[in-house]
């Protein structure tokens, strides 16, 4: 069973992806910030990360150069909602840093699903 590692300061948005992967056959584990999502990786590495950009802490673009750096391999998908700039800005940084692909929120359940499939089969 393959295991993703969810990462988002939204707590009702992260209960809810990781009832629709879960769902869907994956194993998921969950963190509410950059520093723990990292901490949680090192222990267990996932077979992909999904993170969000604007959190406090460590954000993630921060956050996925740490992963980048550590584990070269590491399979990342980065998601916005934007914040004072907008979540397409973000994600172009975080394309751009090696994240596998990019969402927009709100993310559909078919969207993810489908985001995350290729994200392990690329």
């Amino acid at each position: 069973m393959k295991r993703i590692l969810i990462i988002d300061d939204d707590v009702h948005l992260l209960k809810m992806m990781r009832e629709m992967l879960e769902r869907a056959g994956y194993e998921v584990d969950a963190a509410v910030d950059g520093d723990e999502g990292i901490r949680c990786y090192r222990a267990r590495p996932a077979d992909l990360v999904i993170t969000d950009i604007i959190m406090p802490k460590k954000e993630g673009i921060e956050t996925i150069m740490t992963l980048k750096r550590e584990f070269p391999d590491v399979k990342i998908i980065a998601q916005s909602g934007g914040g004072r700039v907008s979540a397409d800005d973000y994600l172009e940084i975080a394309q751009k840093i090696g994240v596998r692909q990019t969402l927009n929120k709100p993310i559909a359940r078919q969207e993810l699903l489908d985001a995350v499939a290729g994200a392990l089969d690329g």
